[in-house]
């Protein structure tokens, strides 16, 4: 079990997933202004906690399949829903509590160039 949320602390969760992950860098406009390291568990496995859900504020853009979540009181993104994986929860590699992940692989992914690469298809097999 994994623990997590922003800088300030509004918005925490636990999501249910392996200690060691595969990793996604994105190079996409959007990842790569945050600096978006992530991977991807089920939705059934991630819970927000306590009042979380009261600090959250989203944004999308493109084809609006990816559901980019924030807190409205620090602007971090520990969590959103991703393109690739609609049905599925990408958490922050940093954003995750100390101590919880032991290894973390990462894998760059051009999402500068989606379609080229992944076709229309909003949901594709970048499982990670």
């Amino acid at each position: 079990m994994s623990k997590g949320g922003c800088h300030c602390g509004k918005v925490r969760w636990e999501a249910k997933g392996p200690s060691n992950v595969n990793a996604t860098k994105c190079n996409c406009s959007n990842c790569s202004m945050r600096g978006n390291i992530n991977f991807t568990i089920p939705s059934k496995n991630f819970k927000l906690l306590e009042t979380s859900q009261d600090f959250i504020t989203t944004y999308t853009f493109g084809t609006h399949t990816a559901k980019h979540t924030f807190c409205k009181v620090c602007g971090i993104t520990s969590f959103y829903v991703p393109r690739f994986d609609p049905d599925g929860v990408a958490l922050i590699v940093n954003c995750v509590d100390p101590g919880t992940l032991k290894h973390i692989e990462v894998k760059h992914v051009d999402g500068k160039n989606w379609e080229k690469i992944f076709g229309d298809g909003a949901h594709q097999e970048v499982k990670h």
